[in-house]
């Protein structure tokens, strides 16, 4: 029976940081006026439907500080974050490490189609999201 242990305030802004921190990334990708209202709105539709550590995670505690100078400067501190979050999942929560991933994922996916489509760099942003969640070799 696998037993689920409580996170850490600095865990579940971990999870925080890299789940909106994802958006973020493809929400700056490819910027414009526009296109980032029907993000936010996008984003906030698939991160509803958190559930469970993930959901606490998510609603709780203080939004996460991003960097906002460069895309260089948001993958640095997003792309580890995700890595870190499905880490921490694992130890603490495995039941909900599948359900991150994949909400993470719908987020960025949907954040790249609210607006024209997904451009190229929305495309590349949500394949570095991808290899961050992946397990590790």
């Amino acid at each position: 029976m696998i037993m689920e242990q409580r996170l850490t305030d600095e865990e579940r802004l971990t999870l925080k940081t890299g789940a909106f921190g994802a958006v973020f990334l493809v929400s700056n990708a490819d910027p414009g006026v526009l296109g980032v209202i029907r993000e936010s709105v996008a984003a906030s539709g698939a991160l509803a439907d958190a559930s469970g550590t993930v959901k606490e995670a998510l609603t709780t505690g203080p939004l996460p500080r991003l960097p906002r100078d460069s895309q260089l400067e948001i993958e640095s501190v997003v792309l580890p974050a995700l890595g870190r979050a499905v880490r921490i999942l694992r130890e603490k929560s495995p039941q909900d490490v599948e359900a991150y991933r994949s909400l993470v994922l719908a987020a960025a996916d949907q954040v790249a189609r609210a607006h024209d489509g997904v451009a190229p760099a929305e495309a590349a942003a949500i394949d570095q999201i991808r290899v961050a969640l992946a397990e590790p070799a």
